[in-house]
């Protein structure tokens, strides 16, 4: 037996180790491997060993197996030894049926302190199963004109084992007329058929017995047989044929008796009773589909005559007749795949693996308080679940594995205030509609008593979303104490101090009787993450006594920044234009595609998608860096021009994204690869010659540009002068203007070397002149482009996308003249 412990990875994933760490649950797992129908009380694996646990703690810890939702237990633990053994007979088929891989989850619970482990148990398959035919003997009528090469499908034997132990091969005994032929479906079955291969004489013989035999591949082989009959019939030499020889179609799970799902058709070319067809199902059409569905016998038409569930079977195979009226009746056979579409008809389930635990006041945060498991018997969004409790509460739901979770405190909690706790833990899947369902938690909290006037934590923790709306509460500080009367009647104030300033109490509001704490204004977390307020408790003896705490209240960040793309810049157009080899080999680098998020966390990670492209084959876009490359090799037959719509998606809820397009043009001319993304090391000298000269050109635009500036606002003084008597600048009083400046601004932004460069005229409440220098990341040598004028206002709002977009290295220059 062995054991796989799953391990974290280093990087990002170290905080959540940490929060796994403080909750008391260990999501490592173990996998035993077992054959099925062992023996009761047979020895899986010693579980204290592979959990670390030594024998004396079994019994301390209380080690377990949780309940199953099935109701079976299959399994036991030895207190003796800490030894997993069977404690019922174990049937593979029952448990999987067909399915290749078949696990068995165990959950082992040990408390003091509470932990949950998983334990997986792959039951391996053994040849305990023979072939099987649904008959033991059949008839096939032939007509005796029917040419060599005629195919007659067969019934098919089941085998319910899986792999080299399920159904192999078959076979027939040998004969002069008939061979056999096995033909795989696109789903993996064999289906024998009978294939005529010398021509029949009823008149020599008119019954010839085949005996089928179906082979499995276990060792030693087991084999089951049956008898087919074949009656050699005159006349008729016909046989009816369908259009196609497979159907496919699907139909909901939901759908009412009586909805059509498909029409077979078929055609005879013989005249007269031998002509006319009726259909129905194969010979040996299973229960389950007869009770599904239904074939007219007049038309062909298949309806539904039965409940369909998804989650019962996903797919129907079956096949469908044409028989003639003539004598003998010839047959015609096509098979029929009518795949089902699940809906989302099953709510999902919330179950406490354990119930929830007492939890003290002064409890840490991440105390782990119970044990949730939620499941969804549906499949792809439909099965998907989300799952949440109402805010408010000073508990959340922390995700452990596989829809499993952990109820733990986020918050400072205040018996005084709520002794206990009713808690709504709201279960909703991704299907469409919604299903949801409601699982209510009851909490007690017990009391912690104090002896003097202090509080229940030497300091707070506060966290705020941003956006939050101004007057909500936000945190409960609470002090106790043990004298009586008005000595234990206690007063909650905050202390004056000042952030940027401003006085503390113009954030910040708390009640006098229950030192809850609200907020006066709501927050941006771009502007500001932390304050740190002094909460002062008094009670009213004489004298009087206080203590004082501080609260750090910490702004959170929501997702209410978009991904900006920084290459292609706006600048550049909605439209990047690329080109790239005709003979370029797989992994070539065509481009990149550089966005970032002003938000910060999980909110700014950003994620690459390819959305749409003209050849989806031929292009592949890393998730993470962004880089487009090609996942094959270029050929003469592909298109030498290509669309990409790229979509950038960040890591919020709700998530936020855009788009860029790329155009990539394939030449035949191109031989030397792109780089990725870096300017060549060589002639370092002649490109930063190449930039400083570029540099230059700005200064010496902004120098001609600020003379221009300042000769038209002296042509205009001038002119004002002769008829208003005032000059440039007008009086505050007289036309409402309160700031007349004028500014010169020259910006120079950079992410890794240079990407553009800015020069600003104007203030920047009128129109102001934006010329901008362009370096694009993909060429060795940047190219120096004069853009139009743009208003100031579109570029504040650029300026406000690159502020929270680009890194701490951005430059400004600003040069400001009254």
């Amino acid at each position: 037996m062995r054991s796989r412990r799953n391990k974290l990875l280093s990087g990002w994933l170290a905080p959540l180790l940490f929060y796994f760490v403080s909750w008391n649950t260990i999501a490592a797992q173990i996998r035993y491997n077992i054959p099925e129908e062992l023996k009761e009380g047979s020895v899986v694996g010693n579980l204290a060993k592979d959990l670390g646990l030594d024998l004396s703690e079994i019994y301390e810890r209380n080690l377990r197996i949780a309940s199953s939702q099935a109701g079976k237990q299959y399994f036991t633990v030895d207190l003796g030894k800490g030894e997993l053994v069977i404690n019922e007979r174990i049937d593979r088929e029952t448990l999987c049926g067909q399915n290749s891989a078949c696990l068995m989850p165990v959950q082992v619970v040990i408390e003091n302190p509470l932990q949950l482990h998983r334990v997986e148990i792959e039951l391996q398959d053994i040849n305990d199963n023979a072939p099987s035919f649904h008959t033991k003997e059949s008839i096939l009528s032939i007509a005796e004109s029917s040419t060599s090469g005629a195919r007659f499908p067969l019934e098919s034997a089941e085998d319910p084992d899986v792999g080299s132990n399920g159904l192999q091969s078959y076979e027939i005994n040998k004969n002069n007329y008939f061979k056999l032929n096995v033909k795989t479906l696109q789903n993996g079955n064999r289906v024998p058929e009978l294939i005529l291969d010398k021509a029949l004489d009823r008149e020599k013989q008119s019954v010839h017995q085949i005996v089928l035999t179906a082979l499995d591949g276990g060792n030693p082989v087991r084999s089951g047989t049956t008898i087919i009959r074949v009656n050699v019939k005159d006349i008729n030499d016909n046989e009816p044929q369908f259009e196609q020889a497979t159907y496919k179609t699907q139909v909901h799970e939901n759908a009412i008796r009586g909805v059509s799902v498909l029409n077979v058709k078929a055609t005879d070319l013989d005249d007269g009773q031998n002509g006319e067809i009726e259909y129905g199902f194969g010979a040996h059409t299973s229960d389950a589909v007869k009770k599904a569905f239904a074939v007219n016998r007049e038309s062909g038409e298949i309806t539904v005559v039965g409940t369909l569930d998804y989650e019962t079977s996903k797919s129907y195979t079956f096949d469908v007749r044409a028989k003639d009226k003539g004598n003998p009746e010839l047959e015609g056979h096509a098979s029929v795949q009518v795949d089902i579409l699940d809906e989302n008809d099953n709510a999902p389930a919330v179950i406490l693996t354990s119930l929830p635990s007492p939890v003290k006041e002064n409890a840490p945060l991440g105390t782990v308080i119970a044990l949730i498991n939620v499941q969804d018997s549906d499949s792809g969004k439909n099965g998907h679940v989300k799952v949440q409790i109402p805010t408010g509460y000073p508990f959340e739901l922390k995700p452990s594995f596989d829809n499993h979770y952990s109820l733990v405190t986020k918050s400072v909690l205040d018996r005084e205030v709520n002794p206990e706790y009713e808690i709504e833990i709201v279960a909703t899947d991704e299907g469409t509609p919604p299903l949801k369902i409601t699982k209510t938690v009851n909490v007690k909290v017990l009391d912690v008593n104090d002896n003097y006037p202090i509080f229940s934590q030497t300091s707070y923790d506060v966290y705020i979303k941003e956006n939050n709306a101004a007057g909500a509460s936000l945190f409960s500080v609470s002090a106790s104490d043990k004298d009586q009367d008005k000595n234990a009647l206690l007063s909650y104030s905050i202390v004056d101090s000042t952030f940027q300033n401003i006085p503390a109490s113009s954030y910040f509001y708390i009640n006098l009787d229950n030192g809850t704490i609200y907020s006066m204004s709501s927050f941006d977390y771009e502007k500001v993450q932390r304050f740190q307020i002094t909460v002062q408790v008094k009670d009213q003896g004489s004298p009087s006594l206080s203590s004082n705490v501080t609260v750090h209240v910490f702004i959170l960040d929501q997702n209410d920044n978009a991904p900006s793309v920084i290459y292609p810049s706006a600048v550049m157009g909605s439209v990047s234009h690329q080109k790239m080899p005709r003979f370029s080999k797989a992994g070539h680098l065509v481009t990149k595609v550089t966005a970032v998020d002003a938000d910060s966390g999980h909110n700014a990670w950003v994620s690459y998608r390819l959305a749409e492209a003209t050849d989806a084959s031929l292009f592949s876009v890393n998730l993470y860096t962004g880089e487009v490359r090609t996942k094959r090799a270029v050929s003469e037959q592909d298109d030498s021009s290509q669309r990409l719509l790229i979509e950038i998606k960040d890591n919020g809820e709700p998530v936020q994204s855009a788009t860029v397009t790329v155009n990539i043009l394939v030449e035949d001319g191109l031989h030397e690869p792109i780089s990725d993304f870096h300017f060549k090391t060589s002639e370092p000298s002649k490109r930063n010659s190449k930039i400083t000269f570029y540099l230059i050109v700005s200064l010496a635009s902004v120098s001609v540009l600020s003379l221009l500036t300042f000769l038209i606002l002296v042509v205009k003084c001038a002119k004002n002068s002769r008829s208003n008597s005032s000059c440039c600048i007008r009086r505050a009083d007289s036309d409402g203007y309160k700031n007349p400046n004028r500014n010169l601004q020259i910006q120079l932004n950079s992410d890794g070397p240079i990407k553009y460069v800015e020069v600003l005229g104007g203030d920047m409440l009128s129109q102001s002149q934006s010329f901008r220098s362009c370096m694009s990341p993909m060429s060795e040598f940047s190219d120096f482009t004069m853009v139009k004028p743009s208003s100031t206002t579109d570029f504040k709002d650029m300026i406000n996308v690159l502020d929270a977009s680009l890194p701490d290295s951005a430059w400004t220059f600003e040069s400001q003249q009254a």
